[in-house]
């Protein structure tokens, strides 16, 4: 009998697996962070946070409720866009000078990803630098909650933590289940408060991590539905909304709703099927010129887009072109093409830059980047395989 269930088993597949955290999502669910917090056992949590977030009501609200409910918050809020390795050695001195129990995290991508390390270090020592790539976390993290304030990374509810590496001018990815964090209070409200160029450029990367996911190696019918969910949002809300482009901008709590809930939605997607070409090519820049990360895989999803085609089902690309507004034709060639021209259209209408010269990359270190992004971590998952000098093809085509 357990024969036959493992031949069964085999010719149907592999077994789908999904992390996702506890999630409150709504305008006005912001106090419930605290409550979250508390509710983790929180006496002196550690509030990370970033400069100009601290300008806004948001961290403040979220300190005035713990304090509220007895706890002793300590804000650190020495957090920079691609926070290097060296922030996140500070946070961990900080919480373990300040014996703090439980972090919460309010910001965007940056932000969580900068606390998360500080989880990870302060429970399981050494440099968080170590702890590059799969499942190389041992120990439990203190509790985090996480609360995005930008519609975009997704890091409130994934598996990564992406750190830049000052030394080797590239960013690390560490994967774990453990980086989930436990909850994620997302209150669209808080988006109001986003520059409209951040606004756009974290719209777009809620887009790649739609595409990506989808197209992922890793995908299966359990992110298939959140990858699609995701792509129909975004283009929908950059289609009404044309943010920073001539249809105006606005900050509507349909438009706020909406991209928040496209953000949850690929995170959710993209935490469990992984990524592809485009994340691996974009973090080396990142690293190397400190640029958005938004902006550089607007530039690059129409290229990767493109070269992936050649590989993809029929059937499952026509799936991605309905969620994306596209009409779908008969040859599977043009379906594709269409799909890259639309992203690339959506990308440049919402005022990301047409090649990554805009962006200060230079040919002469397109070796060195496509050197890295051959070893990222999310170039294993890309449906089709690509070679070094396919990655400084697509450079050069991007550029």
């Amino acid at each position: 009998m357990a024969r036959a269930y493992r031949e069964v088993m085999s010719a149907e597949g592999r077994v789908a697996k999904f992390h996702a955290p506890e999630i409150l999502f709504g305008f006005g669910a912001l106090p419930e962070a605290a409550t979250a917090a508390m509710g983790l056992g929180a006496r002196r949590p550690l509030v990370v946070t970033d400069p100009w977030l601290e300008l806004t009501p948001w961290p403040g609200t979220v300190v005035d409720e713990l304090t509220s409910r007895g706890a002793e918050p300590v804000v650190w809020s020495d957090v920079r866009p691609n926070p290097r390795a060296s922030q996140i050695l500070e946070g961990a001195q900080t919480y373990h000078s300040s014996g703090c129990d439980v972090i919460v995290a309010v910001g965007g991508g940056s932000v969580i990803d900068a606390a998360k390390g500080v989880a990870l270090v302060v429970s399981n020592g050494g440099h968080v630098l170590e702890y590059e790539g799969v499942d190389r976390v041992r120990l439990p993290l203190p509790p985090v909650v996480a609360v995005p304030t930008t519609a975009g990374s997704g890091a409130d509810v994934s598996q990564f933590c992406v750190v830049n590496d000052s030394d080797r001018l590239t960013k690390v990815t560490i994967v774990s289940r453990s980086l989930v964090p436990d909850v994620t209070v997302i209150d669209p409200g808080t988006h109001a408060t986003v520059p409209e160029d951040v606004r756009a450029a974290t719209a777009v990367d809620v887009l790649s991590h739609g595409v990506e996911a989808y197209f992922s190696r890793a995908a299966g019918p359990l992110t298939d539905s959140h990858a699609l969910r995701s792509v129909e949002l975004c283009a929908r809300s950059l289609d009404r909304f044309g943010l920073g482009g001539s249809n105006g901008g606005g900050h509507g709590r349909d438009r706020l709703e909406s991209m928040a809930l496209a953000s949850l939605e690929a995170g959710m997607a993209f935490s469990n099927a992984v990524l592809g070409a485009v994340h691996a090519m974009s973090h080396p820049v990142g690293g190397r010129y400190d640029a958005s990360h938004g902006q550089i895989n607007g530039i690059l999803l129409s290229h990767v887009v493109r070269h992936n085609g050649a590989v993809m089902d029929p059937d499952r690309m026509a799936d991605l072109a309905r969620a994306a507004g596209v009409a779908v034709g008969s040859r599977a060639g043009q379906v594709t093409d269409r799909v890259a021209d639309r992203f690339r259209d959506l990308a440049e209408s919402v005022g990301i830059p047409t090649g990554l010269t805009h962006l200060g990359v230079r040919g002469e270190d397109i070796p060195t980047l496509a050197a890295h992004a051959l070893r990222d971590l999310c170039m294993a998952t890309n449906p089709r395989p690509v070679t070094l000098e396919d990655v400084e093809r697509l450079y050069r085509e991007a550029s």
